[in-house]
């Protein structure tokens, strides 16, 4: 069954932080949430990659959230949350009130399943977005502008080691960890340079049996906050220029380092965050060192990051030779219809709030300046 083609001014993919706060932004100009702004989420509840995140995870020990614009209104700010709260509840609570406060009316769970330029002469100048709802049911959407905002988490990146094949322990990366109980009594390997495998190791100590740490790149971590604003200030723009090269996406964390909390402090005091080069091979039964040493191992966790999620953009032809995107302030060069929110430079953790108005404003002049549907001054009143 395939539902007949609506028409809209703005689609917006994803209901995260980047997501809400463009069609945050969108409907304060004066789009109509339903009518003139469409949101898609194709995840089934409220909160983003958050509602995935696993048990054991806090507020207090995981990155700042930003609250979203629109929220203090609302008397909530994440720093006033209950932390001892699973962070993914605490997180999807308040995106929903977000969503029910602000009527954004976001349609979920609705997967994008690619996005087409409008290839008659009715759709010219259009965007085709095309769906799948939970009852398989296809539907297109036209719509003058694309806000795209589909994260990272459905798109983890696990490097390709030799071996890798053949061990017959269990893998999975961070999209699939739950709780350290799954391991109790497992000797595990965790895979990782980022705050996931840190948060991995100090949960699984007591656990399981051992864990080792091996990183790809040696592990830089940060004690001085005035170095650490300056470190983000500068990976930041270096996602920048990748972005406006087409280049892929560096991570953050190489950039910033690794920020000691006390919490992290006492891990390296009981020898549990000592990270060793990478191994150069899996087998059956655990890793092969780089000094030769084999390492048994019941499971190995690929805390390795992710990739941005632009699968269904792949129809428009995006990528460059450097398996990039060509993206500059937000927008894509190649498509100027299409904006990518939280990507690059704006990524969620450091700018999406700060990038969502100033995507708002580009697209409000894609919109026709002289359209009465938007009011630029509108936009422009203090959240």
């Amino acid at each position: 069954m395939i539902r007949a083609a609506e028409r809209v001014r703005v689609v917006v993919i994803g209901a995260g932080q980047a997501g809400l706060s463009v069609a945050w932004h969108l409907q304060r100009a004066g789009l109509a949430a339903g009518r003139d702004l469409v949101v898609l989420d194709r995840a089934p509840g409220t909160g983003g990659a958050w509602q995935f995140r696993w048990d054991a995870l806090r507020l207090g020990i995981a990155h700042r959230v930003h609250d979203l614009p629109g929220m203090h209104e609302m008397g909530l700010r994440f720093d006033d949350a209950d932390q001892t709260r699973p962070a993914r509840d605490v997180v999807a609570e308040y995106y929903r009130r977000f969503e029910e406060h602000h009527d954004l009316r976001v349609r979920r769970p609705v997967a994008v399943t690619a996005v087409r330029r409008a290839d008659d002469q009715d759709g010219a100048g259009a965007l085709v977005v095309e769906t799948r709802d939970e009852q398989g049911v296809a539907g297109a959407i036209r719509a003058e502008v694309v806000v795209n905002a589909s994260g990272t988490w459905g798109t983890p990146f696990v490097p390709w080691v030799p071996g890798r094949d053949a061990f017959r322990g269990r893998q999975l990366d961070t999209t699939g960890y739950r709780d350290a109980s799954d391991f109790a009594g497992q000797d595990v390997v965790v895979v990782g340079g980022g705050t996931s495998a840190i948060g991995f190791l100090l949960e699984l100590d007591g656990i399981a049996r051992s864990t080792r740490w091996f990183t790809r790149r040696h592990v830089v971590w940060s004690e001085d906050p005035a170095l650490a604003v300056g470190a983000a200030v500068a990976a930041v723009e270096d996602q920048d220029r990748a972005a406006r090269a087409g280049r892929t996406l560096p991570s953050i964390v190489s950039g910033t380092g690794l920020p000691v909390s006390p919490r992290i402090r006492r891990g390296m005091a009981r020898g549990l965050l000592e990270a060793e080069p990478m191994f150069t091979r899996l087998d059956a039964d655990g890793v092969r060192t780089a000094s030769g040493e084999h390492v048994h191992a019941d499971a190995v966790i690929w805390a390795t990051g992710f990739r941005a999620d632009l699968r269904h953009l792949a129809p428009l032809h995006l990528r460059t030779e450097s398996g990039g995107v060509v993206v500059e302030d937000g927008r894509s060069s190649a498509e100027p219809r299409l904006f990518l929110a939280g990507y690059g430079p704006q990524a969620s953790t450091i700018g999406a709030n700060r990038a969502g108005r100033r995507i708002a404003r580009q697209v409000l002049a894609v919109l026709a300046p002289d359209d009465d549907t938007v009011d630029p001054a509108q936009h422009e009143r203090p959240a």
